[in-house]
């Protein structure tokens, strides 16, 4: 394991403990606004590691916002009985950046259920298939295979892409945001080639499945490689 490898793991590594915080402190629950759930995770962050800096916009979403890719800014929602949310959320430790993404449901429906249960369980399908084909797979090619991975658990992909890249803060101003920075239809370039500096790359991925019937929609999503 590389030096960076490792500090980005230990990076997850602390951003799993923040969230495994605010499911130990009840967090999350009906009547919060997702504006509120996400100062008090800003301050949760902050007493647990004194964490100031987040590489990219805080995420909280509820209801009918799940629907939603990371680039659009809804209106604020407030939790409801029986919702589903989801965050996404990179902290940064010591210039070293974490991205995670989870789904929560509020309450016993099924369905939500089953999309906040199918977004772990296909994230972790491709986690084996990226390892298994990594060597000569291209960002194009996962991008169809996580879209075919929805249509597997009954769902449809809710977004343009399906990762991105991480590494030391900040790597977008670093790299750039060029499609090949990404687990996009339009990267057919090999996501083991090295970066343009000639750095391993490190990819995080991503898993949002979406019913736009039921106006629901669930997110995961965490370092891959």
């Amino acid at each position: 394991m590389t030096t960076v490898h490792k500090n980005l793991i230990d990076a997850e590594k602390k951003a799993l403990t923040l969230f495994k915080t605010i499911e130990d402190r009840c967090l999350i629950s009906v009547g919060k606004t997702e504006r509120e759930l996400n100062i008090e995770v800003y301050k949760l962050a902050f007493e647990l590691f004194g964490i100031k800096k987040f590489w990219h916009k805080r995420i909280v979403r509820s209801g009918k916002n799940t629907l939603l890719p990371y680039k659009e800014n809804p209106p604020i929602l407030t939790l409801q009985d029986d919702d589903i949310i989801f965050f996404d959320f990179g902290p940064v430790f010591d210039d070293w950046e974490a991205d995670i993404g989870r789904t929560y449901v509020l309450g016993t429906n099924d369905k939500k259920l089953k999309l906040q249960h199918d977004v772990e369980q296909a994230w972790q399908e491709g986690k084996t298939y990226y390892e298994k084909h990594k060597g000569h797979l291209t960002g194009a090619e996962f991008y169809n295979y996580t879209k075919e991975l929805a249509k597997k658990y009954g769902w449809t992909y809710g977004n343009e892409h399906c990762g991105h890249l991480v590494g030391n803060f900040p790597h977008e101003k670093i790299l750039g945001e060029d499609e090949i920075n990404y687990i996009h239809p339009n990267n057919h370039n090999l996501m083991s080639d090295n970066d343009k500096l000639g750095n391993k790359r490190f990819w995080i991925y991503e898993i949002h499945f979406i019913d736009s019937t039921l106006e629901i929609g669930g997110f995961y999503e965490q370092l891959v490689s």
